[in-house]
């Protein structure tokens, strides 16, 4: 049997790359030193792009496989698959969603509970000798019984809203519409009146054209020096340069951040500052996830190229 050519854009984990090897030929672009030439060598055998969420494949990747059949993205994100390209040429696009839904939604809590309690610094404060020179950690903020804004009930908002109930949290949410299976939370519709009337604001919508800085001045001003944002989602549905401005000046309280624009190479602004926890972007990050979502890639591929239903279609 001919295994299909494969574009691998980043790397694996070994658990993932040695079944990929077995079924496919795989042609490792992220460790070609002129990716143009590798491109133009072996563009015209590829059938197949493997592929993270913030890698993507770009109209350029695609225009230089002229035989290109799929795209499956390892990870739930696919904006950064330009979709207008595939769908010009009937490329199917795949990701894995699911798989992460929950591990994306713990972290997304651990963050507001990090952040709030000043968990980082006080374990500073144990470590550094500060509890035994200057007494008692500065105290914090509760998280019980305070407001929570879900922007996005998807599957990782609604992972979080749930979480978020057994801390007696009073929940609301913006998305495209009212929810049936969200009873007992209260739609907002305009994400800045969801932003005023919340402490936490949870951003976990996809991302799109139409998401792009959709938490901008507004949002993060109806926020206010008293709230925190948390970011699950993609960098792209926040300003950053507003963000860090608020932060800054504190007409926002805090924010915790697993996804940056330009990561990992972040604006450097973000490491000065006291009142946001960085993550690296990294909340999918379990061994358990990460294998599911790695047979995810591969059960697409492999669905493809036997002529059968793809399991998780985007396109």
């Amino acid at each position: 049997m001919i295994k299909p050519d494969i574009l691998q854009m980043g790397p694996y984990p070994e658990w993932d790359q040695a079944p990929l090897e077995t079924s496919f030929n795989m042609h490792r672009y992220f460790e070609a030193a002129d990716k143009e030439a590798f491109l133009r060598e072996v563009g015209p055998k590829i059938t197949g792009i493997a592929t993270r969420g913030e890698l993507g494949a770009s109209a350029d990747i695609i225009q230089a496989c002229p035989k290109l059949e799929v795209v499956s993205v390892y990870g739930v994100g696919f904006d950064a698959v330009d979709l207008a390209a595939c769908r010009e040429r009937g490329i199917r696009v795949t990701n894995t969603p699911d798989v992460l839904t929950n591990d994306v939604a713990d972290l997304g809590v651990a963050m507001m509970l990090v952040q709030s309690r000043g968990i980082i610094g006080a374990e500073t404060w144990v470590k550094d000798g500060s509890w035994a020179t200057k007494g008692l950690y500065p105290l914090k903020r509760r998280v019980w019984g305070r407001r929570a804004g879900i922007l996005g009930l998807g599957r990782i908002g609604f992972e979080v809203a749930k979480r978020l109930a057994g801390f007696d949290m009073e929940i609301a949410y913006s998305d495209v519409s009212a929810k049936e299976f969200a009873a007992g939370w209260d739609f907002i519709a305009d994400p800045v009146a969801l932003a005023a009337r919340s402490d936490f604001l949870f951003v976990t919508l996809a991302a799109s054209a139409a998401t792009r800085h959709i938490v901008g001045a507004k949002v993060i001003e109806a926020l206010g020096p008293e709230g925190m944002l948390i970011n699950i989602s993609r960098a792209s549905n926040i300003d950053e340069e507003v963000l860090l401005d608020a932060l800054e000046t504190g007409k926002l309280g805090s924010a915790a951040l697993d996804v940056f624009e330009g990561e990992p190479k972040l604006n450097p602004r973000f490491l000065s500052l006291p009142n946001v926890l960085l993550q690296p972007h990294h909340a999918s990050g379990t061994v358990e996830t990460r294998k599911a979502m790695g047979k995810l890639v591969r059960d697409n591929l492999a669905a493809h190229f036997a002529g059968e239903p793809l399991l998780t279609p985007v396109l």
